[in-house]
């Protein structure tokens, strides 16, 4: 009997876009399905094994650069003893993870959690499959498992001797019941976890095989551009399509109620011809918003007495504050920023006799297929989402589906048909969900020998979960009730040892559109953090490095990282004259990072940042080499950010439209980046997004080493920097 899963669309999309926080998963590995066409036979939803003893290891989450599509599966495979020159990798179906009751749980490659949130089942996954291997090839040879051991691929008979690879036991042991519990392997026994891999995707990518979203192609497809409303939250009002109506190669226009699409039988025809469509867009209440009325909005925030939450309340900051022999205050600012990855939004679909097929690059497989059934109007069930690599992702490609939404649409309209829908590298840029701007008051006490005894942090700022994720602000998701998680991190979690410290958030829902970029919170508070902790050390004329290590004492973890760093950056040494430190340290994501960035600044302006030294403790390191490559494409997406990165508002909409005036980092002013990999053991911490939290304030400080000047608003572009 076929078992039918059918939850409801509302709670299967709000469960798969879940992105900021954890999601609980329950596992049972369920039993194998029917053997392949080619003998292979499936152990587990992780694991399948062919006649020929190639071991396919399935992964659930999305590959956009960030290495994890090797990282994961090796946990697999060290639980599973499998040789892993034999190890084939491909994705798991969100379609067949919705009629196995989501088999493989959670497939959102966000927040850096693949391997902190995925690590305990998937290694179970990996040694429920080596028992059932085991216990196949014990009863074969009529001896108890007890006796027998997995390794390399291979079942071995301790007293006899005798061995049989695990594509013989294979179909056997897939009809063997899972155990109900298995013992993981001791960290001291792997063999694999903590052993640079070569990533599986590097081969096809840089020989130009691989396959993006972008790249789709199918029989007799169409293609569409479209235009959306400049101002955001506008609608079309009227269209006039009469110049293109009978043009060559057009197809259909198409208004939809946000947007515009324009289909042919080539993209660039359509998007040519979407020039001379006229539209006239209701822009609603939002086209007199500008960036200086949205920093009035903000400020506001700093002031405001009414709507103003506690995030985190330890002592009596008042009076310790208007006792303190030195206050120090100061406001910093960082703004929305774009994601622009390299491949712009996209989606291919097709919707034929209630079946819908998309193909799309995707952070969440789960997502997508639900917005496109939502779309469509049809059973989750009967959505494919067909899984491609991702020309870039960094949070665009998680939890806002709108690129989804709209491909769906156009191919229900010319239904049967397949459209690849494409946006222009302006629509990407001008109808992003924006990192939000965020303005922080900050203020600190000192007593007489300069250590800190009062702390006090205000953010104003808009709250992705709410407008987003749609998430309501309650505990326990929030630190507290009307806290954003992502506006105070590092601040909430301060680890100083600072007795009284009080961190409040007021929340401002502007008009602009916000999501989860790169690093969320943790890419802005640690600017404002340990900047503001420089301003302390300097006002109390200590060394920067040594007035943190005193601070730091009781976060062992923290303190670790920090003196790691610096002692692979010479931190004390002398420095070429003209040349300047600056350090930094930051928790993000589950695990521990330092940087020191040693520069200098011309008369000119131009910052020649001679060395980067980038530190992280992730716990356990899965795989040390992509962690290095990981903390190395940080420091570019960082850098680029803090000297260009801003978008600005005009008219209620986006003023820049491309790379022209949305600048990225170029080859030439790459520095010289040192990675001090320093896995404590213990636990599993992220790495893709943590690596960026403490850059900016490194080099932010040793900028002020530099020049005397102190940087409270980025980019460094509006300050008279730039990278030379």
């Amino acid at each position: 009997m076929k078992t039918r899963f059918a939850p409801s669309r509302r709670k299967f999309l709000k469960q798969s876009a879940a992105i900021g926080g954890g999601l609980s998963v329950g596992f049972n590995f369920p039993g194998a399905l029917a053997q392949k066409a080619d003998g292979a036979v499936e152990i587990n939803a992780w694991v399948v094994i062919r006649p020929d003893d190639a071991i396919i290891i399935r992964y659930a989450r999305s590959e956009m650069g960030q290495g994890s599509m090797t990282s994961a599966p090796m946990l697999v495979a060290e639980e599973l003893e499998c040789d892993w020159r034999r190890v084939k990798i491909e994705y798991a179906s969100a379609n067949a993870s919705v009629k196995r009751k989501r088999a493989w749980g959670d497939m959102a490659a966000v927040g850096s959690r693949t391997i902190r949130n995925s690590q305990e089942y998937l290694r179970k996954a990996g040694a429920t499959a080596r028992e059932m291997l085991i216990a196949a090839a014990a009863q074969q040879w009529g001896v108890p498992a007890s006796e027998c051991s997995a390794s390399n691929s291979f079942i071995t008979h301790g007293a006899g001797g005798r061995r049989l690879s695990f594509g013989k036991v294979a179909d056997a042991a897939a009809k063997l019941e899972p155990p109900k519990d298995v013992k993981l392997k001791d960290p001291k026994d792997w063999k694999l976890i903590g052993k640079s891999v070569k990533r599986i995707d590097i081969p096809d990518t840089v020989m130009g095989k691989q396959r993006f979203g972008i790249d789709v192609q199918l029989p007799g497809m169409l293609y569409a551009a479209i235009a959306q409303c400049p101002v955001f939250g506008g609608k079309v009002k009227a269209i006039d399509a009469a110049k293109v109506e009978g043009r060559r190669g057009i197809v259909k226009v198409l208004p939809m109620e946000s947007f515009v699409a324009v289909v042919a039988d080539n993209w660039w025809r359509a998007k040519e011809a979407l020039r001379d469509v006229h539209i006239e867009w209701d822009i609603g209440a939002n086209g007199n918003v500008s960036s200086a009325s949205l920093m009035e909005f903000y400020r506001g925030g700093l002031s405001a007495q009414a709507d103003v939450a506690v995030s985190r309340r330890d002592g009596d900051f008042e009076q310790a504050f208007a006792s303190a022999a030195k206050k120090i205050e100061a406001d910093y600012y960082t703004p929305y920023l774009a994601h622009s990855c390299l491949e712009p939004m996209g989606c291919t679909a097709i919707v034929k006799d209630g079946k819908v097929d998309v193909w799309t690059s995707t952070q969440n497989a789960e997502a997508s297929l639900a917005n496109a059934a939502a779309t469509a109007g049809v059973p989750l069930e009967n959505v494919e989402v067909h899984r491609v690599q991702l020309g870039g992702g960094f949070g665009r490609r998680g939890g806002a589906q709108d690129f989804v939404r709209q491909g769906v649409a156009i191919a229900k309209a010319m239904e049967g048909t397949p459209v690849k829908m494409l946006w222009t590298r302006e629509e990407d840029t001008q109808h992003d969900f924006y990192r939000p701007a965020s303005l922080i008051r900050i203020k600190a006490g000192l007593d007489e020998s300069g250590n800190p005894v009062a702390w006090y942090s205000r953010v104003a700022a808009t709250s992705i979960f709410e407008t987003l994720a749609r998430v309501p602000l309650k505990r326990p998701f929030a630190p507290a009730d009307g806290v954003d998680p992502q506006a105070v991190a590092s601040l909430h979690d301060l680890p100083h040892a600072i007795p009284n410290v009080r961190i409040e958030y007021a929340q401002r829902t502007a008009h602009v559109p916000v999501g989860f970029w790169r690093t969320v919170g943790h890419s802005q508070n640690p600017f404002v953090r340990e900047s503001f902790m420089d301003e302390l050390a300097s006002a109390a004329g200590k060394d920067s490095f040594e007035y943190r290590r005193a601070l730091l004492q009781k976060s062992p973890k923290d303190l670790g990282i920090l003196e790691a760093t610096a002692k692979a950056a010479g931190w004390g040494q002398p420095l070429p004259a003209g040349v300047f430190r600056g350090i930094a340290q930051t928790e993000a994501y589950g695990s521990y990072t330092s940087a020191v960035a040693e520069l200098s600044v011309d008369k000119n302006g131009e910052v020649n940042i001679r060395r980067l030294v980038l530190g992280i403790d992730p716990g356990y390191a899965v795989n040390p080499d992509n962690i290095q490559a990981q903390m190395q494409g940080s420091s570019v997406f960082m850098l680029t950010a803090m000297f260009w990165g801003e978008i600005t508002i005009k008219e209620g909409r986006v003023e820049q439209s491309n790379f022209h005036d949305y600048r990225m980092m170029r080859l030439r002013e790459m520095p010289k980046v040192e990675v001090v990999l320093a896995p404590s053991g213990g636990f599993w911490g992220g790495v893709g997004e943590p690596g960026q939290a403490s850059i900016a304030p490194a080099v932010c400080n040793a900028i002020f080493a530099a020049t005397g000047k102190r940087v409270r608003s980025l980019p460094l572009k509006n300050h008279g920097l730039t990278l030379a």
